[in-house]
């Protein structure tokens, strides 16, 4: 499976503060990256596309599913799909779910407090 491109941030060597994860377009009138010299590090453009395969993926690999009660896990396929609990439920059905999930071998994305 590919990987997806990181962009780091123009100077991110020089200023500690400057987060890698981060993306800023440079806007200087003298930058060496947002004139694309060959020198400068890579501008995010539109040639740069997530790869097909990992596409719409979540970072962990799996596919998100929305789950709002124990009834949603049946549906979900453990080896590519995990489940996302819904903000709207409650604390006594998330550790349900939770505890459903944990029986199925279903990778939760939301755990939280209820371990």
């Amino acid at each position: 499976m590919s990987k997806k491109r990181e962009f780091k941030r123009q100077q991110k060597h020089k200023h500690s503060k400057l987060n890698s994860k981060s993306w800023k377009k440079p806007v200087g009138k003298h930058s060496k990256v947002r004139l694309k010299l060959k020198s400068a590090r890579p501008m995010p453009t539109v040639g740069y596309r997530t790869p097909k395969q990992i596409r719409g993926l979540h970072p962990s690999g799996y596919e998100e599913v929305l789950v709002h009660n124990t009834d949603d896990l049946e549906d979900i396929d453990s080896e590519t799909e995990a489940a996302r609990i819904g903000s709207t439920v409650g604390a006594r059905k998330r550790a349900k779910i939770i505890e459903e999930a944990d029986e199925n071998s279903i990778y939760v994305l939301n755990r939280g407090d209820f371990e």
